[in-house]
């Protein structure tokens, strides 16, 4: 039991999709299985994290010194941060629309390894 609890605590991550915003990749209500110890994050990773007291499901969209557009402007991400979007951009709440849009690295909380549909 205790193996467990430590197992969970610290190497994996198991949530829930309660939106669309990341369909069709994960759909609405599926659980995902995300490991809280990687080696690297890059472009294109899903990854659960911290938003304003929530954990959030998103993609990487852009890395620390990737430069993005965004209402006519462009901007450099900064270091050791991340700008993700849902893969359903029409029905997602993500770095598009945040008065800070970028991610820490350090509210990063698993990276994305398996999906289970309800």
């Amino acid at each position: 039991m205790l193996f467990t609890f430590i197992f969970l605590k610290y190497v994996f991550l198991i949530g829930y999709v309660p939106t669309k915003s990341m369909e069709p990749t994960l759909e609405r209500g599926s659980y995902i299985i995300g490991c809280r110890i990687y080696s690297s994050l890059e472009t294109g990773d899903i990854i659960i994290f911290r938003h304003n007291g929530k954990l959030l499901v998103k993609r990487i969209a852009a890395a620390e010194g990737d430069i993005v557009e965004q209402n006519g402007t462009s901007m450099t991400i900064p270091e050791s941060c991340y700008y993700v979007v849902g893969d359903n951009a029409d029905r997602s709440y993500d770095s598009r629309y945040w008065e800070d849009p970028f991610v820490k690295a350090g509210d990063v909380v698993a990276k994305l390894v398996s999906k289970f549909i309800h």
